[in-house]
């Protein structure tokens, strides 16, 4: 394997103006959830010239696969499955105007892959490369999954519903860390993203005279107690040690100053890494929101949608990631990264077929746009991760596919 391991990385180091090309590409064209129709169409030419089938799910998703051409069998799970490993990537971008100007800066208006995406498809299509001219080293079936609508919290489920990962036995992903320096990478574990909860609350009042505010029942001022009372679930009917937050985003209501207001709209999301706390959060959140409206003379309803579920990483995935990650690069490309609040969809792959989920550093301490935080409209990354994280997935892969656990 160590040899092999080698191969892959001057397969990398000679395909990586190829790699950063089409990275620039991707970037160039940014997509929102849903809409990723140039995005599907230009993986679909990369597809085309692997000489990969695939199919398109979810819409705007594609799945493509290889089937590995080595004489041996393939390697058989504890289960006795044949091993399939299927490596994800998320391809929509996100509704920012980009405002760091560069030769491949977005050239659609009003859009901008502020998140990494444009890496991680270019990423996978580059392991594709890798493991298309290397398909004689294993046997069985490796799937490729290009998900759209991570952003917006539906894509993910989208393609595991609709059968992206059949047969599949493991997943592995990653995701751009611009807080870690370029060569190194986290693979941690446990939880490592929270579960998202989406709510919007509607609150119904009564308008009146600002003057006579005891004629109506405030909706807005409903509202601003819900806001700020929501914040004691977390600070006085929870550990302060537990990951948990409740925030609000969004906040409509009125329609003139001096006019009490009749409705509020209210969105915003619970993040957990706990899930028995998540559960007493919502059902808290719930019960004050309709207790508040009553004691005002007002009613209320909350809609819930579930955006990411907790994305936990399975140990042994992660041992044997780890192992090759190290075998790549040497023990210094290893970095710490603690479970963090954002979501992530990959959650759906890793619990419908195990896995696990990597963090790769794009900071360059010479270049100040590498270091902002995701979703940041002058956010940029060291190219030089296409060789970490095209070595990696490939390498990773074949030593899952070959059983060299």
């Amino acid at each position: 394997m160590e040899a092999l391991k080698q191969d892959i990385l001057d397969f990398v180091h000679q395909d990586y103006d190829y790699i950063v090309s089409l990275r620039r590409d991707f970037h160039r064209h940014p997509e929102i959830g849903g809409e990723e129709h140039w995005t599907a169409a230009r993986i679909e030419q990369e597809l085309e010239q692997l000489g990969l089938p695939y199919r398109r799910v979810g819409g705007t998703g594609l799945v493509a696969w290889l089937e590995g051409a080595g004489k041996e069998t393939p390697v058989l799970t504890e289960s006795g499955k044949p091993r399939s490993m299927a490596l994800r990537a998320d391809i929509d971008a996100l509704p920012l105007q980009e405002q760091n100007p560069s030769p491949y800066q977005s050239e659609i208006p009003g859009f901008m892959h502020a998140c990494g995406h444009d890496v991680h498809t270019t990423s996978l299509i580059g392991a594709a490369r890798v493991l298309s001219a290397f398909r004689e080293r294993f046997a069985g079936r490796v799937i490729f999954v290009f998900q759209p609508g991570e952003e917006n919290g539906y894509g993910g489920k989208v393609m595991v519903d609709e059968g992206a990962v059949d047969g599949a036995t493991s997943s592995f992903g990653f995701h751009i860390a611009p807080e870690l320096k370029r060569g190194t990478l986290a693979l941690v574990p446990g939880p490592n993203n929270a579960s998202v909860d989406w709510f919007r609350i509607r609150i119904h009042g009564t308008g009146a005279h600002v003057a006579y505010p005891h004629q109506g029942a405030d909706a807005l001022y409903m509202a601003a107690q819900i806001v700020v009372a929501a914040q004691a679930l977390v600070t006085r009917l929870s550990d302060p040690t537990d990951s948990l937050l409740i925030g609000f985003g969004k906040l409509e209501a009125g329609v003139a100053y001096n006019v009490v207001a009749g409705e509020a709209l209210l969105e915003g999301t619970i993040r957990s890494l706990d899930p028995e706390r998540r559960r007493i959060t919502v059902s808290k959140l719930e019960e004050l929101v309709q207790n508040t409206a009553k004691l005002y003379g007002g009613s209320a309803e909350i809609e819930w949608d579930v955006n990411a579920k907790m994305l936990i990483n399975e140990a042994e995935a992660v041992r044997l990631a780890r192992r090759t990650a190290l075998s790549l690069f040497g023990e210094e490309v290893l970095a710490e990264r603690k479970p963090a609040l954002i979501g992530d969809d990959m959650s759906e792959f890793i619990e419908a077929v195990g896995g696990c989920y990597a963090f790769i550093g794009t900071q360059n301490p010479k270049r100040p746009e590498t270091a902002l935080p995701l979703h940041h409209v002058c956010l940029d990354v060291d190219e030089e991760v296409f060789k970490i994280s095209v070595p990696l997935l490939a390498a990773h892969t074949l030593a899952y596919m070959r059983g060299e656990v």
